[in-house]
């Protein structure tokens, strides 16, 4: 399930929810609601493409991956992950649940 919701500072910004509700893939902030969509509707079509996942590994050791749109740009990040294998695990998630989730909105 992907949810939208409204920032403190008017903009919009989505997270990718596992069936289980942990989240794995967080969005950048977007000026207006559309975009936002936008970049949901981006999400679901690269998702499934393993060339558009970017793996990464933090200064604190610690893995994560951001999804790329087809112009190169990060249209979602990762929670951080203790391991590659975790990391793994979740990029498999964003391929599973993406393209089929549906969209709800926190008012």
């Amino acid at each position: 399930m992907f949810e939208l919701k409204k920032n403190t500072k008017g903009g919009f910004h989505f997270t990718l929810k596992a069936k289980n509700g942990q989240v794995i893939l967080s969005s950048e902030a977007y000026s207006s609601k559309s975009a936002a969509e936008n970049g949901i509707a981006s999400v679901k079509k690269n998702a499934q493409d393993e060339t558009k996942f970017e793996r990464k590994t933090a200064k604190n050791g610690k893995f994560y991956f951001n999804l790329k749109a087809g112009n190169g740009q990060i249209i979602g990040t990762s929670q951080m992950y203790a391991s590659e294998a975790g990391m793994e695990n979740g990029i498999d998630s964003v391929k599973n649940n993406a393209p089929g989730a549906g969209i709800g909105e926190e008012p």
